[in-house]
């Protein structure tokens, strides 16, 4: 599916102005509507005119752009709290409330820009937010029906007014948006566990020599994966429909491989099947689809596991294909530097597998990687630029990485980048995991940085090497009175790895250090943490 490109609009507001990008932006574009366009160019303002516009402009916007500093943009709050906190905003504030709060990039946006993307009428598509699931993708959906049913301001239209000038189309380069991908084959794989781990990890690595990407490291690796071959065929079988059945100009086996999502059930698919069954499975099926739980196993329920439920039904193939979702390309965090290795790019990569019932369930690009596909396989691929996450320009800063887990994967990139450079800046990583013998990811490469002098300290934390869990936040504990004079020195301090437990669990071991340490109050520690967000010396990639 194809994405409608809008044309740019014209640069009216000079890089000089006091405004934020999205400011400039948006006051672009209302000037754009203001000012006569004609086939030589735009009519150019006089400064009384521009600064008069300004004003009005600014005025204007001034509520729809206070978001009151965002107070729901948390991973950790539940939906509802979400909402409430954005209760009294204008829709463009709830439909970012309405959103994971991850700002991972997934959807090709932030969760303020997606969201603005989508009121503004830019993006069509309500269902990109893969973070979110079921929950943004019912709550987005409910806010742009409410946008759709407000009634519609008028705005006449100005008198004699001349057609625009055709604008030029920028056209994305390729691989750097979900949109316009590229191709890259595997290099190679090799499982980081070692015996009598409970995990399977991968290092990934990518060619790009043939596909011109590049990228920075704390760049993300978006790939669009392929569903397992074995999923599809007892999907068919469940439908009872033939594999090669015409759906547009494709075949239903070859939609249900790489077209659409398998796991988990939408709610356009148990809307489906409430059209075509009656008595309590139509009941059944509606209350699916409403988002209700009605036997306590909705969140179990992926595609299949949805047509075992209604068992005989038999859908139409083309709307049993329209009523699921998109498959979704997913994002890694890279964890590798362009500067150490040119043209190659390399994922760490927890594989997914759980048992649900008689079933297993895959992680679809994981065990892809993992066991699907082999070296010199080709994919699409695209690089995803960081939100503001990424080492600091001066190279004698220090930095401080936390990174349990695959969490590890940007600070590995981190190191060998500042390792590259000669950085003369210090490098602290807290690295931990469940066992020290199966699950040290990159043992022999950070023990030969910290020899060599690139990682100053290696801090770790196993947490089932004993009978008391022992986490990467222990550990700063444990070491806070020397993180807290790092920070004093200008460090950069880094999370990355799980939102909703580690991250949260990391700022406030943060918080109580920088209390303790520096002799202040739980509440001026607090405010000195969001400072450092603020300026940009505390980052997180977290998923």
């Amino acid at each position: 599916m194809t994405q409608n490109m809008q044309p740019p609009i014209p640069s009216l507001v000079p890089e000089t102005a006091p405004f934020t990008e999205d400011q400039r932006a948006w006051l672009n574009g209302f000037f754009a509507g203001l000012i006569a366009l004609d086939g030589k160019g735009i009519t150019p303002l006089s400064s009384d005119q521009g600064a008069a516009l300004m004003s009005d402009a600014a005025n204007a916007k001034s509520t729809e752009e206070d978001d009151g500093g965002a107070p729901w943009h948390d991973q950790t709050l539940p939906m509802a709290d979400r909402m409430k906190l954005a209760d009294d905003k204008p829709l463009r504030w709830k439909m970012m409330a309405a959103m994971a709060q991850q700002d991972c990039g997934q959807c090709g946006y932030d969760c303020k820009n997606y969201s603005g993307a989508i009121v503004s009428g830019k993006e069509e598509r309500l269902n990109l937010c893969a973070p979110g699931g079921k929950e943004t993708a019912r709550m987005v959906k409910k806010l742009f029906e409410e946008m759709k049913s407000a009634p519609a301001t008028a705005t006449p239209a100005p008198a004699e007014a001349e057609p625009a000038a055709p604008l030029q189309i920028v056209q994305v380069p390729a691989g750097t948006s979900r949109d316009n991908p590229v191709t890259a084959t595997i290099l190679s794989r090799r499982l980081l566990n070692k015996q009598g781990s409970e995990k399977e990890t991968w290092h990934v690595e990518f060619d790009l020599s043939a596909s011109g990407l590049d990228y920075t490291a704390g760049d993300a690796f978006g790939l669009f994966p392929a569903n397992d071959p074995a999923l599809v065929e007892a999907i068919i079988k469940a439908l009872g429909a033939p594999a090669d059945f015409p759906i547009g100009d494709r075949t239903l086996r070859a939609c249900l491989t790489d077209g659409v999502s398998l796991s988990p059930a939408p709610d356009m698919l148990f809307q489906l099947f409430s059209y075509i069954s009656g008595g309590d499975r139509r009941k059944t099926a509606r209350a699916l689809s409403a988002g209700e739980d009605p036997h306590g196993d909705a969140a179990t329920l992926d595609v299949l596991a949805a047509i075992e439920k209604f068992p005989g039904i038999r859908p139409d193939p083309e709307a049993f294909i329209e009523a699921l979702d998109p498959l979704q390309p997913r994002l890694y965090s890279i964890s590798s530097s362009p500067k150490a290795k040119p043209g190659v790019v390399s994922l760490t990569v927890d594989t997914v597998r759980y048992r649900i019932g008689s079933r297993d369930r895959l992680g679809v690009c994981s065990t892809m990687l993992a066991q699907r596909i082999e070296p010199g396989a080709a994919l699409r691929v695209y690089v995803q630029k960081a939100h503001a996450f990424g080492l600091p320009k001066d190279l004698n800063t220090p930095v401080i990485m936390v990174g349990p887990g695959t969490g590890v994967a940007p600070f590995r990139a981190f190191l060998h980048e500042r390792q590259a450079t000669k950085a003369p800046g210090r490098n602290w990583l807290f690295f931990g995991h469940q066992r020290s013998n199966s699950d040290f990811f990159y043992e022999d490469e950070l023990k030969a940085m910290k020899d060599a002098g690139v990682l100053t300290r290696l801090s770790l934390a196993w947490s089932r090497d004993t009978a008391e869990k022992f986490y990467v936040q222990d550990r700063m504990r444990e070491v806070g009175r020397d993180l807290w004079s790092w920070l004093n020195d200008g460090a950069h301090f880094y999370v990355c790895g799980d939102a909703k437990r580690m991250a949260k669990d990391v700022e406030r071991a943060l918080v109580d250090i920088v209390a303790q340490h520096g002799g202040v109050s739980a509440a001026e520690a607090a405010a000195f943490v969001a400072d450092l967000k603020k300026s940009g010396r505390y980052q997180q990639d977290v998923y």
